[in-house]
């Protein structure tokens, strides 16, 4: 049994505070210049805003003991509209020691609630918390299950986009996703074939209102008693591999999300999702020739489960929400591995200011096979405007 990493509390607790205080001062200074919006006409204005993702986090495994203050995420974001039908977008993203890229970079073509059609580098169709973002999530650890290709910051893609199209829209309770995209580029894709992937959803209960489509994890009741199963899958030729041993990629998600609002106010949610992914060539893969430069990803089965109860009464600032998270992820080629979180987000703006604390202990991870067994304790705070 792993023990828990054992840590000074008065240390952690002076941390603590000054990454509290460093999130406050952030609210106050940055608000006045992001989120802003510079308004011509009804069809010609811009906007900018920014969100930051920090944690203080302490980790005990087998191999390491120590305590870290980090930065998951420091975005800009600048949308703008130049004519009835047209818009553009560009995002931008930092991690840690990180230099700043660009994620998104397109142009939008919006003509109804039913069709729109995006160009250029964005997200591509898939499940739920891909679609989520690290800043739309119910809980604070959700990359755990192993990623669809444009999630691993190679030459398929990075944080879920690549170059393309998407044309969706919504209908009736359907939301469609349809994309086109490069995927991965070179190695055992020689023949440039084209990645596939879509994503429809359908709203039993109330009708999830999000921007295009993107989506979330927790809305805190905020629309109403929520039901939406969805389907996704990505499929390209020539997806695994390497520039001499070709192989291909298919891989599909079911996902749920519950939303109960309570008589008295309180919000319950449950959140799951099966994930399954066919791939020719694959992280366990034993060296043979031509695979030095190969493109391997995950083959089998994945399931998570997270269960979340909001609470009515505001205390302080925000609202307590308590969660438990369950990962499995079950390889076809090594063992299995898992992880339980444990945590409460302290919402305080929905999930534009919150405030986390989380225990996670298990040893998977985003490629979806095993690694080091950790137990690790996480402060984390997000911002956004």
């Amino acid at each position: 049994m792993i023990e828990v990493q054992q840590f000074s509390t008065g240390n952690l607790a002076r941390r603590t505070i000054c990454l509290l205080i460093a999130s406050l001062s952030f609210t106050f200074t940055t608000s006045v210049i992001a989120g802003v919006k510079f308004e011509h006409s009804d069809t010609l204005w811009l906007t900018a805003g920014t969100g930051i993702r920090m944690q203080l986090d302490s980790r005990k495994s087998d191999f390491d003991n120590n305590s870290d203050l980090s930065f998951d995420s420091i975005r800009f974001y600048f949308e703008a509209q130049v004519h009835k039908y047209l818009k553009f977008y560009v995002n931008t993203d930092k991690q840690n020691h990180q230099s700043t890229f660009l994620m998104d970079a397109l142009a939008r073509f919006e003509f109804n609630p039913g069709i729109n059609i995006w160009i250029g580098r964005t997200l591509v169709p898939a499940d739920r918390i891909d679609k989520n973002g690290p800043f739309y999530s119910l809980n604070w650890n959700q990359y755990r299950q192993p990623l669809f290709p444009s999630g691993y910051g190679a030459e398929a893609g990075t944080l879920g986009r690549s170059e393309g199209g998407v044309f969706w829209g919504t209908t009736g309770r359907v939301h469609y996703a349809l994309g086109i995209f490069d995927g991965l580029k070179g190695l055992s894709n020689q023949d440039n074939h084209l990645l596939y992937s879509a994503r429809i959803s359908y709203s039993f209960l109330d009708i999830e209102s999000n921007p295009v489509y993107y989506s979330s994890s927790n809305y805190f009741g905020e629309q109403g008693d929520l039901l939406t199963l969805a389907f996704s899958f990505q499929q390209q030729s020539g997806g695994t591999g390497s520039s001499i041993q070709q192989g291909d990629f298919f891989g599909y998600t079911f996902d749920v999300l519950s939303e109960t609002v309570l008589d008295d106010g309180g919000v319950f949610t449950i959140e799951a999702e099966y994930k399954k992914f066919h791939s020719d060539f694959t992280l366990a893969t034993p060296p043979t020739a031509g695979l030095d430069g190969c493109f391997c990803l995950f083959d089998g089965h994945s399931v998570f489960a997270t269960l979340a109860y909001l609470f009515p009464k505001v205390i302080g600032w925000g609202k307590f929400q308590p969660y438990f998270r369950y990962v499995e992820n079950n390889p076809s080629d090594a063992r299995t591995s898992d992880s339980v979180e444990f945590g409460t987000n302290y919402v305080i703006s929905g999930n534009n200011a919150k405030l986390n604390f989380n225990f996670i202990s298990g040893d998977n991870n985003a490629s979806g096979y095993a690694g080091r067994d950790v137990d690790m304790f996480t402060f984390g705070v997000q911002l956004q405007y």
